[in-house]
């Protein structure tokens, strides 16, 4: 092992210009997603769908993603981080490119409905088998460029610029439904979008494809002896896996009941409630980002009163939701929720990235990524239940919300949270720290 290098501490830097890519990664990403995701109900009602097979429209690309994420965080390790973002970036613009022509074809009724929603289901399934990989490429990028004191504020910064993308990505997606492209432009225009993104991140993103990651291999390989290969079963990630699992479920499932609540409140149709549509899901994107780039940072908040904290707001704003009597009002609900959910996502990301030693970041970060993709299947069951009976969905976000915050509460390694180094080195360096900080005093 070379004698600069320590298991505790970055092996890199990280630059601002690394950081800007980074971000320009996860905007790109959020943009599209979110973008998609807010001309869908009118997509979905001017094709034919039922409003529960819009939702399902993700579920294969979410099961997918939950499976391939972590064969992705592997290849990273081996590969590096950098060729990962650039295939997750490359499967994102290959599966817009098609979602554009199947809802080309669709609007047009030039396939009978069913047949559409079949290649839709597949083409976003691209996204969810190949556009896995940067994620967890990303937030281990940045996990290993950043010390301990830093992780919670830089993967807070990470959520934060996913949150900047799902801002710009109702706003913009409007503009891009042109007269001769209609409601596929805006896939269209997201696909282009990440053919740029990738172009920065292979001119200007520091790293060979062997670089950091096998220094970090190399130092830390024992670190990994007589621990659990599978995250599932290693007692100091599950319960935030548990935990971002269901929150990540509760969030998706409010995102997508949105736009069909919004249609029915306002009583018009499909692409005139489009705007309203979008404004909501902004002002929800504006709330999660000032949780993860102002408050989170003021405040100097702590993974674990995130946990605690944003599960609790979010659960009260889904029962405003539930039972708003106005537009006005189901805006305000979903922006609180949107802000306790800003809370929640960096509050588990942290807390899970601490929990392991540096060379296990690839793992973590790619178990959590595949719980915020597989979240997505049991959308369309809170849909349904929207059919049902409208405040069905939230109100059942509520009681799960209220169920993480007792878990939060009460769970030994969410309790402890990002609160203790997580090995012996870090140990032997925090003592060291402190001993530094007394000398200096």
């Amino acid at each position: 092992m070379p004698e600069d290098v320590s298991p505790t501490a970055p092996l890199a830097t990280l630059s601002r210009r690394s950081l800007a890519i980074i971000f320009g990664v996860s905007i790109v990403t959020a943009v599209g997603n979110t973008g998609m995701q807010s001309v869908l109900p009118a997509i979905g009602r001017q094709i034919g769908f039922k409003d529960y097979l819009v939702a399902a429209i993700f579920s294969l690309s979410a099961l997918l993603w939950g499976f391939s994420s972590p064969y992705w965080a592997r290849q990273s390790d081996v590969k590096g981080r950098k060729p990962l973002m650039l295939i997750g970036l490359a499967g994102f613009m290959v599966s817009m490119i098609c979602c554009g022509v199947v809802v080309g074809a669709g609007v047009r009724h030039l396939a009978a409905p069913v047949v559409i929603f079949v290649f839709f289901l597949l083409s976003r399934a691209l996204f969810g088998l190949f556009g896995s990989a940067a994620n967890p490429a990303s937030q281990a990028y940045v996990a290993e460029r950043t010390d301990r004191a830093e992780r919670t504020d830089a993967m807070a910064g990470l959520a934060g610029a996913f949150g900047l993308g799902t801002i710009i990505g109702p706003a913009v997606a409007p503009l891009f439904i042109l007269p001769f492209l209609g409601l596929s432009g805006p896939m269209f225009a997201f696909a282009v979008i990440a053919a740029v993104m990738m172009g920065l991140v292979i001119r200007f993103l520091p790293e060979s494809p062997f670089g950091v990651i096998s220094v970090v291999q190399e130092a830390s390989a024992t670190d990994l002896v007589g621990k659990p290969k599978s995250p599932l079963r290693d007692s100091r990630l599950r319960p935030f896996l548990v935990y971002g699992f269901l929150l990540a479920s509760c969030q998706t499932a409010q995102g997508q009941s949105l736009g069909f609540l919004i249609i029915d409140k306002l009583h018009l149709p499909p692409m005139q409630a489009q705007g309203f549509t979008a404004v909501a899901m902004m002002a929800g994107a504006v709330a999660g980002l000032l949780a993860q780039w102002g408050l989170i940072r003021m405040f100097r908040i702590g993974p674990r009163d995130l946990l605690r904290w944003g599960a609790g707001l979010a659960a009260i704003a889904n029962l405003l939701v539930a039972f708003a009597p106005s537009y006005s009002a189901v805006v305000i609900g979903y922006a609180l929720s949107s802000l306790g959910y800003g809370f929640c996502r960096p509050g588990f990301t942290a807390g899970a990235s601490l929990a392991v030693g540096l060379s296990e970041q690839a793992s973590a970060a790619g178990a959590i990524a595949a719980v915020n993709g597989i979240s997505v299947i049991a959308a369309p069951v809170f849909v349904w239940l929207y059919g049902v009976w409208g405040p069905a969905p939230f109100l059942l976000n509520a009681v799960v919300l209220a169920g993480l915050l007792a878990f939060a509460l009460y769970n030994g390694v969410l309790r402890a949270a990002g609160a203790a180094p997580t090995t012996e080195d870090e140990a032997a360096l925090a003592s060291l720290e402190r001993s530094q900080e007394g000398v200096s005093v």
